[in-house]
């Protein structure tokens, strides 16, 4: 019996950290693991609940809870962040350290790859420091089957003190197994005999010295051993974290804090700094996980990651990595523009007879033309050609972003770019959240949590609408086709179209790195941060759950967010061409009134006011030029692009128009969405706005030079 939900925040300490329970028998289960494990399927497989919910209170950082019956009992599984350690050095650590502290979790499962053992058990490790109450979840068996890895499970129970569980959760294997084993110690209270870590003899004297004022402050209520490390460390955000969910501020124990400072102060004599300390900690720990791996793991074929070591040999060689990459993102916006073409259509011809049965639904009511005017003319026939133009592309786009990301390929894409990004002062997982741009920048932004830093998290989210997103795509095909592949007949009109549009795209990445050394120079100055990127091993994706996913938690989620914005501009629009003052609109009136400011940037006022009116969505940027260049009063579209071309050049359209039109459509401000996203994720004003000013104002000089530079010489 399967029952999920979705937490929301709040304030209160038990909805912040000690989950609610419906009951008094309800167990709490805590479920972690490094990245890439396989920890969002076990948690999927056991609540039914996709892994894509809200915050946790005042963190940038995703949260999930579902509840799963299992033998009468019932278990309230809480997906903690995926991180690589607990020594709280990113919101992720922080969040997952607390939880484990803090939330009282009845049983800690985590998740380790079995394939590289040696590397998770570094975090089965650090959290066996803070709780015996833990489970170990060997995940991803029948990889490690295929690559002839296996895994001695029981000697891995008998060395860590805990039971250890194999599972295949991709196909249900062992989760039985794995729930018999959580209902066991969670119903114990305590798990005797777990793996102690000793360090060297200077760092376990310091722990013992301050170790038993510890235990008489806390009586029990976090594993002494360990709070004498993290405060011989100087870990402030744990002292804030105790403060916060115990009510305890030790900064007032001066007993505590001096002797502290005088074990400091020994080490220091025994040549052992901050930094050496955590430094011979983390050894320590590397070097038990790398010990115990040894004894538990053996290997059929000792070369089993040749295969992926030859795919990246290339594909994040300094050589081939590239031009790889590029050559994957045309190929991608070749499916999507050949592929989203006649789907459009029929969609559009669907909605529009729709649009017809509405006109005659109203008439036949008699209502008052104003009235049909707002609700079918303005706010349908807007959303209308918002799901045209924009569920085909992304219905196709968001897919096969996904499964290049099931396949692994994604973490490739910042190891390439990480370089780029370093000498931009930024960080190069940078480069991930760029690609979520490429499907919505709101997706883009909010993808900006995974970087540690806020410096760069900021400049993450200033420079994200660089990369242009789906509803942008339209007018750069469009222009692309109508004035630049319009010679070109056949299949090599989209193969072409396909290169232009990667060319701007790159064309954006160029400017991001630019951008994001300017910030880093000047309001966000800064040293980039270090991070840790895993390469996944290369696996087969699942395509079926791949465009489940994609379709249902990507793209009408995006979709749905466009039409509550498009909705009250499709009024707005309507009323600005129908209402006039004197002979003229008031549509008119303002393009009359930005024309000049426009010719100086190679457009003119009403392809200024369409990118204005097109705030709420870009999709609607072009059939509002269109409505303003035939003054019907309500957005339209040709039947044809050879039509709307020759109604462009009609009215004054040239190449260097399609150009700075693209240039303008590639760095212009955020659209409404990607604002208050923007807010939402910086809980800043000032920061919404200098995100919604840099790209506004960089498309603006970019515009400028490049028109009055093609005017000087003569080109137009």
């Amino acid at each position: 019996m399967v029952k999920a939900y979705k937490s929301t925040n709040s304030t209160v300490l038990e909805q912040e950290l000690k989950i609610n329970k419906t009951n008094l028998d309800d167990k709490i289960i805590a479920l972690g693991g490094n990245p890439n494990v396989g920890k969002s399927t076990v948690f999927n497989s056991l609540t039914g609940l996709n892994q894509h919910t809200g915050n946790w209170p005042g963190k940038t950082v995703t949260n999930a809870h579902g509840n799963y019956l299992y033998k009468d009992n019932n278990f309230i599984l809480v997906d903690i962040p995926g991180t690589y350690s607990l020594m709280a050095n990113s919101i992720e650590e922080e969040v997952a350290r607390d939880f484990i502290c803090f939330g009282n979790p009845d049983t800690t499962v985590i998740v380790v790859d079995a394939t590289c053992l040696e590397r998770n058990l570094n975090l089965v490790l650090q959290t066996l420091e803070i709780t015996s109450k833990v489970v170990v979840c060997v995940n991803l068996m029948d990889e490690a089957k295929r690559k002839g890895i296996s895994i001695n499970m029981d000697k891995l129970s008998k060395k860590l003190g805990v039971p250890v569980v194999g599972t295949s959760a991709l196909h249900g294997h062992g989760l039985n197994d794995l729930m018999d084993a959580v209902l066991e110690v969670s119903s114990k209270d305590i798990i005797p005999n777990t793996l102690s870590v000793v360090y060297d003899d200077p760092i376990e004297e310091a722990i013992g010295e301050i170790q038993d004022i510890i235990k008489v402050k806390f009586q029990n209520a976090l594993n002494s051993s360990w709070l004498a490390l993290k405060l011989i460390d100087g870990d402030k955000t744990l002292l804030d974290s105790i403060n916060k969910y115990l009510n305890f501020d030790l900064t007032k124990e001066e007993d505590i804090i001096n002797k502290a400072d005088e074990i400091r102060e020994f080490l220091n004599k025994k040549g052992i700094d901050s930094d050496t300390f955590r430094d011979k900690v983390v050894s320590k720990l590397i070097t038990i996980s790398e010990n115990i791996s040894s004894e538990v793991v053996s290997f059929k074929n000792k070369d089993y990651n040749n295969k992926d070591r030859k795919i990246d040999k290339y594909l994040t060689s300094k050589k081939f990595g590239i031009p790889i990459m590029i050559l994957l993102l045309a190929i991608v916006f070749w499916i999507t523009i050949t592929g989203a073409n006649v789907p459009s259509q029929l969609i559009a011809k669907g909605l529009f007879w729709i649009e017809d049965k509405l006109t005659m639904f109203f008439t036949s009511l008699g209502t008052p033309p104003f009235v049909h005017g707002v609700l079918v003319l303005g706010i349908y026939r807007t959303l209308a050609w918002v799901i045209s133009v924009m569920l085909p592309p992304m219905a196709i786009f968001f897919p096969l972003f996904t499964l290049l990301e099931d396949l692994g390929y994604l973490p490739r894409i910042a190891f390439n770019l990480d370089n780029y990004f370093k000498k931009s002062c930024a960080c190069g997982k940078q480069a991930l959240t760029m690609c979520m741009g490429f499907g919505c920048n709101a997706a883009g932004i909010i993808g900006c949590r995974i970087i540690d830093s806020p410096r760069e998290r900021l400049i993450a989210i200033i420079t994200n609408n660089f990369v242009p997103c789906n509803g942008r795509f339209p007018i750069l095909i469009a222009i692309i086709t109508m004035f630049f592949s319009s010679a070109i007949f056949g299949p090599f009109q989209s193969i072409i179209s396909a290169l232009i549009l990667t060319a701007v795209i790159i064309l954006g990445v160029v400017m991001t790195l630019l951008i994001s050394k300017l910030l880093s120079k000047t309001i966000l100055k800064g040293i980039p941060s270090n991070f840790t990127l895993e390469l996944p091993p290369y696996r087969k994706p699942q395509v079926g759950k791949v465009i489940v996913r994609s379709i249902f938690d990507r793209t009408l989620f995006v979709l749905g967010r466009a039409i509550i914005v498009a909705a009250p501009a499709g009024l707005i629009i309507w009323v600005m061409a129908n209402i006039t003052v004197g002979n003229l609109s008031i549509l008119t009136h303002c393009a009359n009134f930005f024309d000049p400011f426009a010719r100086l940037i190679g457009l003119d006022g009403y392809i200024l006011m369409a990118f204005i009116l097109g705030f709420p969505a870009n999709e609607i940027v072009i059939p509002i030029i269109i409505m303003s260049y035939m003054c019907t009063g309500s957005m339209l579209e040709l039947d044809s692009l050879v039509q709307l071309r020759t109604l462009l050049v009609s009215n004054g359209w040239t190449s260097l128009t399609a150009v700075c039109v693209m240039l303008f459509s590639l760095f212009h401000w955020p659209c409404a969405t990607t604002c208050l996203t923007i807010r939402k994720e910086t809980q800043s004003f000032k920061w919404t706005l200098v995100s919604f000013l840099v790209p506004t104002i960089t498309g603006i000089i970019i515009c400028f030079i490049v028109a009055n530079t093609a005017r000087l010489i003569g080109l137009v």
